[in-house]
């Protein structure tokens, strides 16, 4: 099965070289049933698996009295009764939205039809996506650009029920409008698909850029959490090492394709089967995205030049001293 069949899986969480990380790849629950995560919190995964959504979308529904819900996931009959099964009665006041990938929002408008919740989420505009139309041709597939919250969040603000609290916590990167989610008092942190236990992220531009992620990462650091519970896979348990592990895997790759580009592999196309070895045929398009994106952050430090990052046969050459 091509890995983009289980619904429409984001392409973004693509399989890393990550020999150099201690990956999670255990996770306990049964689609349909809710997992307790947290103190009035509990889990609901998606039946979305694919090999980039993992073994599908996490849905968190949070507070013990008004609830809020947390990305209701693909456009799924039985997911969305699900959501409306563990809420047992108490009424959803809120659907917070990491960001705007269609395994995180096509539900949205089939369980705000059934509660009447208002949508929260930072929300896209132009300047938001940072890419023109032809851009978004390519990336409506997986990214909703027509999606648009009832209240808009920036970083720092904050939404509240009877008994829980969220702070919006802006960390662009793996998608410009991505936001992760601290619940007060528990030292939680909803990490979306910033931060994962099973695999990294990939930063696919035009919708990712690695300069943004890796700030976006270096934020999280400044913390103390005690758990994230991100978009795909399992609770994360050592948060800031994770972090660390992360960074220190970037700058490895970083200075794995600055090699192999003094070795003669001077475009993306050759970087790629030299980066990512045994590549599935099926996410070779995602992996020379994310190796792009590895690229571009290069120029922008000024360690190589290329005339047009997005073309995958232009010459990659150091740059002069």
């Amino acid at each position: 099965m091509s890995p983009l069949a289980a619904g429409r899986a984001s392409p973004y969480n693509v399989p890393e070289m990550s020999d150099d990380l201690n990956l999670k790849t255990e996770m306990e629950f049964a689609y349909g049933m809710p997992s307790p995560m947290a103190p009035g919190v509990v889990r609901l995964v998606a039946n979305n698996a694919s090999k980039l959504t993992f073994k599908g979308t996490n849905t968190y529904l949070i507070g013990s009295a008004s609830l809020a819900v947390i990305d209701p996931g693909p456009e799924d009959r039985e997911h969305k009764e699900a959501i409306l099964k563990a809420a047992q009665d108490r009424p959803i006041s809120h659907i917070v939205i990491t960001h705007a990938h269609r395994d995180h929002v096509e539900g949205v408008a089939a369980l705000k039809a059934e509660t009447g919740a208002k949508v929260f989420a930072f929300g896209r505009t132009p300047d938001t996506d940072g890419t023109d139309s032809a851009d978004h041709a390519g990336s409506e597939e997986f990214t909703d650009h027509a999606f648009t919250p009832d209240v808009g969040l920036a970083d720092g603000d904050r939404i509240a029920g009877e008994d829980w609290e969220l702070t919006a916590l802006h960390t662009p990167g793996h998608a410009p409008d991505h936001l992760c989610f601290a619940l007060a008092g528990h030292g939680v942190v909803f990490s979306g698909d910033h931060v994962m236990a099973w695999n990294t992220s990939v930063i696919a531009p035009p919708e990712g850029r690695m300069a943004d992620y890796l700030r976006s990462l270096e934020k999280l650091l400044e913390r103390d959490d005690s758990v994230f519970l991100p978009g795909h896979g399992g609770r994360i348990i050592a948060p800031r090492r994770t972090v660390r592990a992360y960074l220190l895997h970037r700058r490895w790759r970083e200075q794995a394709i600055l090699d192999a580009v003094r070795q003669g592999k001077n475009t993306i196309r050759k970087l790629v089967p030299a980066i990512y070895r045994d590549l599935d045929e099926d996410i070779v398009g995602v992996a020379t995205l994310s190796l792009r994106a590895h690229v571009e952050h290069l120029v922008e430090r000024g360690l190589i030049v290329c005339d047009d990052v997005a073309n995958v046969d232009c010459a990659l050459v150091f740059s002069s001293p």
